[in-house]
């Protein structure tokens, strides 16, 4: 039988997983405009 802590800790970490994977999805997804400014200028470019 699995120890008890182990089955938890196993949770904790496919929850860290989870939460990860559906946060880099999430800004993935996001639409709109990129500004930047440097040395060469403004540059803006629409996602």
């Amino acid at each position: 039988m699995m120890n008890r802590n182990f089955l938890f800790v196993l949770i904790g970490v496919l929850a860290a997983v989870a939460v990860t994977a559906g946060y880099l999805y999430y800004q993935e997804r996001q639409s709109g405009i990129d500004i930047r400014i440097n040395e060469d200028g403004i540059s803006i470019d629409g996602k």
